[in-house]
């Protein structure tokens, strides 16, 4: 199940917490309250801690260097983008319930036990959080109490970036509103990511990424011919919506370079959903009849073009046109198919679907998967196993692209992450830190980027605001 735009009190800590800031005495509050502005607002003069601009040399070998990221997301779509972000170089900061963290904390098993011995609200590091949280920073931070969200206003102050992904009008109720935060930092690029977006009809309603697939015609289209709807097997909806935020971001800090100004980037899921309906919603804009249904594997307009069963396992091959339907005829040893007057093109091929396909799995059902790819190897026509999750992270050629790598956890030990997938002749985009531990970067980003002292931080945590 994926959660998105979640109501801000799943994040913040509990009445209790609040309690306790709230019942310091007021000259206290108003002491840390003022002190943390004014960090906020000092120049460097002032022992405030500017940013240093990368070098021509780092952000050649990572593009977004030199850039900070506040990342109040949790889940799956917001983490993917910031992720995105973190790995081409931006300094992030993922801002988490300071006891409970991001949801996806725990969402085990499998989790990555820890092996230090010290017993901790989880027993390990689960994978869900693990897969979309490399190369940030974690800080346990409470912003339901002034000094909570003092601090945050701070760090906005120091940063270029802000991603968050609760309902939309919630983040008002803080000051951590895009009206707000763009006032305090005018070139701030602010990046909301909602279930169905910061307008119309269903925007107060919390975004769930298969409930997004099935509104939004996703589920409709996927499942086998004559089976009910599904939901595709990883949350693309999510990951999609991820992809296109990290787009608007870069977008948005391009325009920047040139206006200086930032702005308000809108990204919903129900939106990048509808756009990654893609062919199949111009087929029906432009015929203005129902679309064709569900295929599973199978096309609706390239016939042979789907998975078989082989004599062990499935593979998909595909004669998408004229020439490689004759060599798949020829591999398969079935040449006379070629002249087949009920196959002789696409068209025909396609009006006798279901006798193309029967025949052709039961040619393919003799052999096993092995077979049929050292048979169709070097041939030019598309064919592929269908493999499990184990053989693809296993496989030649993912391993051979560097996209399994071995990292170091401080506490798990070694964990495998998937790696950035995208290669460049001059960047080097790489995991170049583990996923965070809930509030390992604290201090540092207290102490570092805002300048407290050791006392100060010390009544942050009695206060539970920070851990």
């Amino acid at each position: 199940m994926q959660r998105h735009a979640l109501p801000v009190s799943r994040h913040l800590a509990s009445a209790s917490s609040t309690c306790r800031f709230r019942c310091s005495t007021p000259s206290r509050v108003t002491e840390i309250a003022t002190s943390i502005w004014r960090r906020g607002n000092a120049t460097t003069s002032e022992g405030g801690n500017a940013r240093p601009k990368a070098s021509k040399e780092e952000v050649e070998k990572l593009p977004l260097a030199g850039v900070r990221v506040l990342d109040l997301t949790r889940v799956l779509a917001g983490p993917y983008c910031t992720q995105i972000l973190a790995d081409l170089g931006a300094e992030v900061i993922k801002v988490e319930h300071p006891t409970k963290g991001d949801d996806t904390r725990s969402w085990g098993p499998p989790d990555a036990p820890y092996q230090d011995g010290v017993e901790r609200t989880f027993p390990g590091e689960s994978a869900y959080y693990l897969s979309v949280n490399r190369n940030k920073k974690s800080i346990g931070l409470s912003f339901n109490n002034p000094a909570g969200i003092s601090i945050l206003h701070s760090l906005v102050r120091k940063s270029d970036i802000l991603v968050e992904n609760y309902l939309p009008g919630t983040l008002a109720k803080y000051s951590l509103d895009y009206a707000t935060l763009s006032a305090i930092n005018p070139s701030l690029i602010y990046a909301s990511v909602t279930g169905y977006g910061q307008t119309g009809p269903y925007r107060d309603r919390a975004g769930y990424d298969v409930m997004v697939e099935a509104e939004m015609g996703l589920m409709h289209i996927t499942g086998e011919r004559d089976g009910p709807p599904v939901k595709v097997g990883v949350a693309v909806t999510d990951l999609s919506t991820g992809l296109y935020t990290t787009i608007g971001v870069m977008a948005a800090l391009h325009a920047r370079g040139v206006t200086g100004k930032g702005q308000w980037v809108d990204a919903s899921l129900s939106d990048c959903q509808v756009a990654g309906l893609a062919n199949i919603a111009s087929s029906a804009l432009v015929s203005g009849k129902k679309d064709s249904g569900r295929w599973g594997t199978a096309h609706a307009s390239v016939v042979p073009y789907r998975a078989y069963k082989t004599k062990d396992t499935n593979i998909a091959v595909g004669g998408c046109n004229d020439k490689l339907y004759g060599i798949l005829c020829d591999k398969i040893n079935k040449p006379e198919w070629k002249t087949d007057a009920r196959f002789v093109t696409n068209a025909l091929r396609v009006k006798n679907r279901d006798t193309l396909d029967r025949i052709i799995e039961d040619e393919l059902k003799t052999k096993t998967t092995k077979e049929w790819l050292d048979i169709f190897e070097g041939s030019g026509m598309p064919y592929a196993a269908v493999n499990d999750i184990q053989g693809t992270i296993n496989h030649e050629h993912v391993l051979a692209r560097n996209m399994i790598e071995k990292v170091e956890h401080p506490v798990c030990g070694p964990i495998k992450l998937i790696n950035h997938p995208v290669k460049y002749s001059r960047a080097e985009p790489k995991i170049r830190t583990p996923p965070p531990m809930l509030g390992e970067h604290t201090d540092e980003v207290l102490r570092e980027l805002l300048g407290y002292g050791e006392e100060e931080v010390r009544e942050f945590r009695e206060k539970k605001t920070v851990s």
